[in-house]
């Protein structure tokens, strides 16, 4: 080896050092952090959330992470920074995470929160603002600190949204070192020394870092993707159901795992429901414009870049619809059948909404699973309806955690304020979608809890009382 390439060798940057670095501020910080104090803990927790919060901040932030990754739109970031933070400084707010949380003299169970240690938070393009604040909150709310990985493409938005949470933390008395984010150039290798050196990892957005994680031999919360499927049956409001796919669909330009990719209608009020998807801002594509967009949609069995979460002027125009088409909201292509990967019943990130007919509500729930085993099992299915028994049908026979009665997807899904959903931006799918959480990732699962156990009044049934049923039915 030449002493050149061995000077440049040895000035390439350590990765597991850099992170080792890191952590061991993390664990400095976390010695000075108040983390068995619950009233100074919710002033860090909140310090977070006015960071993000805070109107200019918001603005901000929107700005930078569509001008960094194309990806979205202003308004609607806007929306997630400030709805998302303020929903889940609710729900922190309400619950006991450090020190004595639950006490039930009856039981003999005394409960104390600990914290669970240093949490790698790896964070997507999508969202580059939102989830590392919702992320960071959530870890320091269980009494811990947090490293963020940031998606390279976002890197710099997440990097300013760092700097401002740790300028509030300051503010109100924290070590700054509670958040902390990985040096750029951030890259797999920074990311994997992360993943295994942490005390938890917390992944959202790439599948592959999800894999990753999970074999990193640190314990590891990934969530699995999104490709939401949504009935429509014979008794829904058509307009009502209509303007909340819109809605929902377009929102951050379809960013959200929680977006709908799927429609299907029950054949009696198809073409009824496709008007009422017109009215609320649909484009219906012929068979050729279809074409096109499937021809384009897809290159060398990727998405492509040009139309994924751009806006609808430019995405029509990407897909070569007529002009009229641009002043459309989101665009519509009807399938026969389900097909598989790299079709119109996988997950798209973009404006193209597939629409199904279903023969009966049977049939509707087939296609559902069908989509669902292409891409998005374990994630959420949605359901316009005002036939109370359809939905019990649906979450009986379909393996996903979410399954939403006439709620906008999008903002429904990942916690709202008229259903009992934490707020999150990391939506688990069970060992569905290969998760270790079958639930909204939340506060639980940042804190480790110790047991003080002190006897009850025995409380052992007889045997007749256990085995009488069997034995009165199968005998001794």
């Amino acid at each position: 080896m030449s002493s050149q390439v061995a000077q440049l060798i040895d000035t390439q940057p350590d990765p597991e050092a850099i992170v080792a670095d890191l952590i061991s501020k993390a664990r400095a910080a976390m010695e000075q952090y108040e983390n068995d104090n619950q009233a100074r803990v919710d002033e860090a927790v909140t310090a977070l959330a006015w960071s993000i919060y805070k109107p200019e901040n918001a603005k901000m932030l929107a700005d930078l992470a569509v001008e960094d990754t194309g990806l979205g739109n202003v308004d609607s970031k806007i929306i997630k920074n400030t709805r998302k933070t303020f929903g889940t400084l609710r729900d922190l707010m309400r619950v006991k995470t450090v020190g004595l949380i639950s006490e039930e003299p009856e039981k003999g169970m005394v409960k104390y929160g600990k914290p669970v240690g240093v949490v790698g938070a790896v964070c997507p393009s999508t969202n580059p603002a939102a989830t590392p604040v919702n992320k960071a909150m959530m870890a320091l709310k269980g009494g811990n600190a947090v490293i963020i990985a940031p998606s390279p493409t976002g890197a710099a938005t997440t990097g300013t949204t760092v700097d401002l949470m740790r300028a509030e933390l300051k503010k109100a008395g924290h070590p700054e070192d509670l958040v902390q984010i990985l040096p750029s150039p951030v890259n797999k290798e920074m990311t994997q020394a992360l993943m295994n050196g942490c005390d938890l990892n917390v992944v959202t957005g790439s599948q592959n870092n999800v894999k990753r994680a999970m074999q990193s031999g640190t314990v590891s919360i990934g969530v699995g993707a999104g490709n939401v499927p949504v009935i429509i049956d014979s008794t829904a409001d058509l307009d009502d159901a209509a303007e909340k796919i819109c809605a929902s669909k377009i929102f951050d330009n379809s960013t959200s795992c929680s977006s709908e990719n799927s429609v299907i209608i029950l054949d009696d009020v198809y073409e009824d429901a496709i008007a009422a998807l017109e009215r609320a801002g649909g484009w219906r594509c012929t068979p050729d414009e279809k074409n096109r967009v499937e021809n384009t949609l897809w290159i060398n069995g990727n998405l492509n870049r040009k139309v994924i979460a751009k806006d609808a002027d430019v995405t029509a125009g990407i897909f070569e619809l007529p002009e009229e088409a641009k002043s459309r909201k989101f665009f519509m292509v009807e399938e026969d059948a389900v097909a598989g990967k790299l079709t119109f019943a996988d997950e798209k990130l973009s404006l193209v909404l597939t629409v199904y007919r279903a023969q009966d509500f049977d049939d509707a729930m087939r296609i559902t699973h069908d989509v669902l085993d292409v891409t998005g099992k374990g994630h959420s299915v949605g359901i316009h309806t005002a036939n109370t028994e359809h939905p019990r049908q649906l979450a009986e026979s379909t393996d996903v955690v979410r399954v939403l009665v006439n709620q906008a997807h999008t903002f429904g899904n990942g916690g709202s304020f008229n259903n009992t959903l934490p707020f999150t931006l990391s939506m688990g799918g069970g060992t569905w979608a290969g998760n270790t959480i079958s639930e909204n990732l939340n506060w639980s699962h940042f804190i480790n809890v110790t047991h003080l156990v002190t006897t009850i009044a025995e409380d052992k049934p007889s045997e007749e009382a256990l085995f009488g049923a069997h034995w009165e039915k199968y005998g001794k």
